[in-house]
């Protein structure tokens, strides 16, 4: 007798009077064992039914378990591959000074943390569907209102799930990491820390920056690759260039044969030649490639030496606009119109300007 058909048979079995109510009635032995002989033939039809349900979701559940441990450990280990991994840049050895460890942890971390998350989602996802399916529940509403849910979140939280995708391609496409320059457009600063949904930045004046992933709509990234310093030198257009030159020159070769900056420069300083030539002036080109971030230092550190090395080989520098002269102020006086000799009525311009008065007729 199977459950179904035991729950049809208690409904349909008249209920018991008022009287009978109210009369206890005392089980018998036969009663007893009419029980137990219902529910023993009820388990002996059901229990291979039940028995192959359990055994299929135990199945699912370890499959579930042990895949999403399997594939959670290749994740680590294919993320530690690639932060063991860091390939010559151009057959030199700029690798380590491009990619620094704290950068190349927190991004590996970052990739882990989606990769293992998704994984999770998902097997962890198929394998509660397949529970359920088991049980012979069916899905189709469950989808479709999960469908209807997933469509109204997206479009509440439209910012949020743009500020997420946007992090993970940054950090997928390794954009700026830790410790990077970068000019995000809403904000410029050093990158302290690159999240999924924010990126900090540390200003110019030591401020911090929370910028949203999803307003970055360019980055220009100043600490990959190399840098250029860049110095311009205004000179008299009287100057000897071949003596400007020469002194360009031996600053240049002191100075990269010099510690610290024989580290900073990544290639001799050049002096590239005139870039204009005017009336009163002339300007000349010194460039150089230098450390990611560290153009700055050369540049003040190249126009600190140039300005040294003029001044004892008697080149003067000439440039900038010039000063403008001192306005004198204004005469007070000058507003103020000339006195009139009409303001004075005993002068004879104020008597021949008097309207003559009419002459009374003599009394008689």
């Amino acid at each position: 007798m199977s459950l179904s058909a035991a729950l049809t048979a208690a409904a349909s079995s008249p209920s018991p009077s008022p009287s009978e109510s109210t009369t206890p009635t005392v089980p018998t032995f036969q009663d007893a064992q009419e029980s137990a002989t219902n529910a023993a033939s009820w388990v002996e039809q059901n229990w291979s039914t039940w028995l192959a349900i359990g055994l299929r979701v135990l199945l699912i559940l370890v499959v579930a378990a042990v895949l999403r441990v399997v594939v959670r450990r290749a994740i680590t280990k294919l993320i530690d591959r690639m932060n063991r991994t860091v390939q010559a840049v151009d057959g030199t050895a700029l690798s380590g000074l491009l990619v620094n460890v704290e950068r190349r942890r927190q991004r590996s971390q970052a990739i882990g943390s989606v990769l293992r998350s998704v994984a999770s989602f998902l097997i962890l996802g198929t394998a509660a569907l397949m529970v359920l399916s088991t049980f012979q529940i069916n899905l189709a509403p469950l989808l479709a209102s999960a469908g209807v849910a997933g469509v109204a979140i997206g479009f509440g939280a439209r910012n949020l799930v743009t500020d997420f995708l946007s992090g993970v391609f940054m950090i997928l496409e390794d954009q700026y990491g830790v410790g990077d320059q970068i000019d995000a457009g809403v904000a410029t600063g050093e990158v302290i820390e690159v999240g999924l949904r924010v990126t900090k930045l540390r200003g110019a004046d030591g401020e911090i920056w929370y910028v949203r992933n999803g307003e970055v709509k360019r980055i220009g990234n100043l600490s990959q690759g190399w840098a250029t310093a860049g110095v311009d030198v205004t000179v008299r257009p009287t100057e000897d260039l071949d003596r400007v030159k020469a002194t360009l020159d031996e600053i240049a070769e002191r100075m990269g044969k010099e510690e610290p900056w024989n580290e900073l420069l990544w290639g001799p300083i050049e002096v590239l030649g005139l870039d204009s030539v005017l009336v009163d002036s002339m300007t000349i080109r010194v460039s150089a490639k230098t450390m990611p971030g560290k153009s700055l230092s050369v540049e003040r550190e190249l126009r600190w030496r140039i300005k040294r090395a003029f001044d004892a080989a008697d080149i003067r520098i000439v440039g900038g606009e010039p000063t403008a002269p001192e306005a004198t102020p204004p005469d007070p006086t000058a507003s103020m119109a000339a006195p009139s000799a009409f303001g004075n009525t005993g002068s004879p311009q104020s008597e021949a300007a008097t309207a003559i008065a009419p002459q009374r007729p003599p009394t008689k």
